[in-house]
């Protein structure tokens, strides 16, 4: 069963989804309470992943700190990482507690369960989930589950190498 969860995991990153960015103009707080577009975000001549995540999501709470490392090695040339907590904004105090326990360096936002479609227009399965945006701000891929920062950084390159980048 894992091993098909996996390749329907890889599929989704390899199928060039290629789909507009415009749902990304929606806008969301972060834990503060200051509002921001997710477009500013997106199309900066970099590559953007977006984790959804959940302050109850045990898979979040074990491996989101390798979204903070990948955030860290490639912010400054290549790539970047933004972080949308889906506990909705009477969740705020958590979701700063979230970032703050697991050290996450990347900017978050929070948003509720259908954030993630609103992203999209896709079906939105669950925590973590993993939007890949190319350096055009052009939504490229779906991950669905844990991602390591070394598969992460596979993906991208071989989005890169293919028309996703």
């Amino acid at each position: 069963m894992y091993r098909r969860i996996r390749g329907f995991m890889l599929l989704a990153a390899f199928l060039p989804l290629l789909a507009s960015a415009a749902g990304s103009n929606i806008t969301l707080p972060d834990p503060e309470g200051n509002r921001h577009s997710v477009q500013k975000y997106l199309g900066q001549g970099k590559w953007t992943v977006v984790v959804i995540w959940s302050v109850d999501c045990p898979i979040c709470k074990k491996d989101i700190f390798h979204m903070a490392f990948f955030h860290d090695e490639h912010k400054g040339r290549d790539a970047t990482v933004l972080g949308i907590s889906i506990d909705g904004v009477s969740q705020s105090k958590r979701v700063q507690g979230f970032i703050r326990d697991q050290s996450l360096s990347f900017p978050n936002l929070i948003g509720t369960v259908d954030t993630p479609e609103q992203l999209t227009g896709k079906s939105f399965v669950g925590t973590p989930t993993y939007y890949l945006y190319n350096p055009q701000g052009v939504f490229a891929a779906q991950l669905i589950g844990p991602v390591t920062q070394s598969q992460m950084e596979g993906y991208i390159k071989t989005l890169s190498a293919g028309k996703g980048g």
